[in-house]
């Protein structure tokens, strides 16, 4: 009797359920028809980038992909899913253009605000913390479609729980852009063999158990991507190393397109370097995330003030200088452990912080620059690593991700930077860049300016237009 009642029960519930949906989708729909009337038939493209006023890499493709479109198409109308509710749009419009230099048309653009990003940012889950944010992007996600379902969604951030429901909700069909898997292989690996790292702690990767636990969950978590990812009908990559994990997550090659992140270059390469006979100025663009790893760049300097041990006056003049962004009460708690970590190891006036620089404050201290510092691993991309390339600063970046498969190319005769995998090697690279002759180091920045071109804004446009081509169809 209670197993019967039980399924009576769960029938019940389904039916409720099924009938919510049924409703909710045929509501969604019909507020979809009469925006599309408002909007004189028009494509209403909706890009999906919560933190679109954050000012990092990922935000120079949002705003390189809504000119991109402009110039593109006549009849559309760009809709930006935002949780920057504390912001106008004019100001988001400003800060692009102050940091990125990308001018838009902002009577073409609508931004829908949402308020419930606090479902989306780590620290709402201290475990579990990938499931936690795949969840609450549903909820975001339903806010968004709710709020305005348009005709194409294209998300830009890596929110792919959000594809099924605009997919069978609105009908809208898919297109998203990939800068990291949510679920990677190399992530797999590094639970499976009990390697701690910053996804990864220690007291779980020193216990089998824990460790099972883990791989269990990441390989369930794997399978939903699979599942959701499948909704976008193109999916772009911004790199090899992407594209690899991708195709090998999802087994969707037709439908991946690699579209290199767009880069400032042409501007950049035309920048003359300031002659600084007093300071060797070493330089770090990363956005104050925990993935980026700069505790290491500080290990990095430490280390590097050993190998100058019995030349104080050379150590005297190099200053590391870290520039970076912060979206938040997390990002800038990170910056003052970075303060903090500085001190402890008595690097205090040897590094100086800039955080949430403008455009032209930015591009002052790439002519000051000599070398360029890079430490985060696996990185997805690199556009601070292309721009400092670009601006004819001597790279070295962590052996792995986009800097190893796409960027940096470190044979002789070809060298356009350098590659490091541990504090020591870092150290080593920029004692070599100092003390290499001044020829070497002309050579490694005319092959570094030359290698850029085909990460360009008009190579990042072609790429992504033809990409996206399909959804207009």
């Amino acid at each position: 009797m209670v197993i019967i009642m039980l399924c009576w029960c769960f029938i019940l519930l389904l039916g409720i359920a099924s009938t919510f949906l049924f409703c909710l989708r045929q509501w969604i729909r019909n507020k979809k028809k009469k925006l599309q009337s408002q909007s004189d038939n028009k494509w209403n493209v909706g890009l999906f980038h919560p933190y679109c006023n954050a000012g990092g890499g990922g935000e120079r493709v949002l705003w390189c992909a809504v000119r991109a479109l402009q110039n593109k198409y006549d009849k559309i109308k760009i809709v930006i899913y935002t949780g920057d509710i504390d912001a106008t749009p004019s100001s988001i419009l400003q800060k692009a253009k102050n940091v990125f230099n990308i001018t838009l048309e902002a009577e073409q653009i609508t931004f829908v605000y949402l308020k419930q990003r606090q479902w989306v940012e780590a620290r709402k889950y201290p475990h579990f913390t990938l499931l936690g944010q795949s969840l609450g992007s549903i909820v975001l996600g339903l806010e968004a479609i709710c709020k305005f379902p348009p005709d194409i969604f294209i998300d830009t951030m890596g929110y792919a729980y959000t594809f099924p429901i605009f997919r069978y909700l609105a009908g809208s069909r898919i297109g998203c852009y990939v800068h990291y898997p949510l679920i990677s292989t190399d992530m797999l690996r590094k639970v499976q063999y009990r390697q701690s790292s910053f996804n990864n702690k220690a007291y779980v990767a020193r216990n089998p158990f824990l460790t099972w636990i883990k791989l269990t969950y990441y390989r369930l978590l794997s399978r939903a991507y699979k599942w959701v990812s499948c909704c976008s009908e193109t999916i772009m990559v911004n790199s090899t190393w992407t594209e690899n994990h991708i195709v090998e997550l999802l087994n969707v090659p037709l439908k991946t397109h690699r579209v290199y992140p767009p880069c400032e270059i042409e501007h950049l390469k035309k920048l003359e370097h300031i002659e600084n006979n007093d300071e060797i100025i070493i330089v770090s663009v990363g956005q104050f995330r925990p993935e980026k790893n700069h505790p290491l760049q500080l290990q990095v300097l430490y280390e590097l003030r050993t190998l100058l041990a019995k030349d104080e006056a050379l150590w005297n003049r190099i200053k590391l200088v870290i520039v970076g962004s912060c979206r938040h009460e997390e990002d800038y708690e990170r910056l003052h452990n970075m303060e903090d970590l500085a001190k402890h190891l008595s690097l205090e006036n040897s590094v100086e912080f800039k955080v949430n620089v403008s455009y032209d404050d930015l591009l002052n201290i790439y002519k000051q620059a000599i070398i360029g510092l890079h430490t985060m691993w696996n990185e997805h991309f690199g556009i601070g690593i292309v721009e400092c390339m670009a601006a004819g600063i001597i790279m070295i970046a962590h052996k792995s991700g986009g800097p190893l498969f796409d960027i940096i190319e470190t044979s002789e005769g070809s060298q356009n930077g350098f590659l490091a995998t541990d504090a020591v090697e870092y150290a080593a690279s920029i004692l070599n860049i100092i003390i290499n002759p001044a020829e070497t180091n002309r050579n490694i920045r005319n092959a570094a300016r030359s290698s850029v071109e085909r990460f360009s804004e008009k190579e990042f446009n072609n790429q992504f237009l033809r990409a996206i081509s399909p959804l207009f169809v």
